[in-house]
């Protein structure tokens, strides 16, 4: 399967620069639509739909700021979480993370990251696997990165349980978020926001505002 998802990533993906990151490329769908839908997309199957093949605006955000702020990572152990194409991961490979562990659900993704990172020139150890309902033992990430991962109220649920967990057991979280509807807001604080290109067949507009958020382990109202 590996080999396979592999090369389903080279047929329908091209190798491009990312619009807000264009120090990295990844492999791109130019037609997001047609390969959603070659991939049931629309959770007419069990698999998951090709998040792998698009720069989602938090993402963006998230690799932007890492780039832009490396002590973050910089001899750091990094978990890239619900990863997609990776880019995130590469970003903090980038920027002089001590090792970077990018990890996803579905195995065409995880063939991407590893495709990207090589296109990239960094390493980043791409695992299929689902943390979620796991406890902290099963990583050792002194960071945990995530991108746009609050996108519907049951993946939103089980993302806030596995990283206040995490915050808890002393990992820094940060995560990029383009302002969707189920992200608890209450729970971050702000590290920056930029104007992010995105694919308006996607999105249905050119440019999200998107905002780099990091994780308060404490319960809202109390102090930190």
């Amino acid at each position: 399967m590996p080999d396979l998802s592999a090369t389903f990533v080279r047929l329908h993906a091209r190798l491009a620069p990312v619009a807000f990151v264009p120090e990295v490329r990844l492999h791109q769908a130019d037609e997001p639509i047609g390969l959603w839908e070659l991939t049931e997309g629309e959770f007419h199957s069990a698999q998951p739909p090709p998040f792998w093949a698009f720069a989602w605006a938090g993402g963006q955000a998230l690799a932007r700021y890492v780039l832009d702020e490396p002590t973050v990572v910089a001899g750091r152990r990094v978990l890239d979480l619900a990863a997609g194409s990776g880019l995130v991961a590469i970003a903090a490979a980038r920027a002089g993370a001590a090792a970077v562990r990018a990890v996803e659900i579905d195995e065409r993704a995880v063939a991407a990251v590893a495709l990207n990172a090589e296109a990239n020139g960094v390493r980043v150890t791409a695992d299929h696997a689902d943390l979620l309902e796991s406890d902290t033992a099963d990583t050792d990430a002194e960071v945990i990165l995530a991108g746009d991962v609050f996108y519907s109220e049951a993946m939103a649920n089980r993302m806030l349980r596995f990283l206040l967990r995490s915050a808890r057991s002393g990992a820094r979280v940060l995560v990029g978020d383009p302002d969707r509807a189920f992200l608890p807001r209450e729970r971050f604080r702000e590290l920056a926001t930029y104007e992010v290109p995105v694919p308006p067949a996607l999105e249905s507009v050119r440019v999200k505002r998107t905002t780099v958020w990091e994780l308060n382990p404490a319960r809202p109202g109390a102090s930190r």
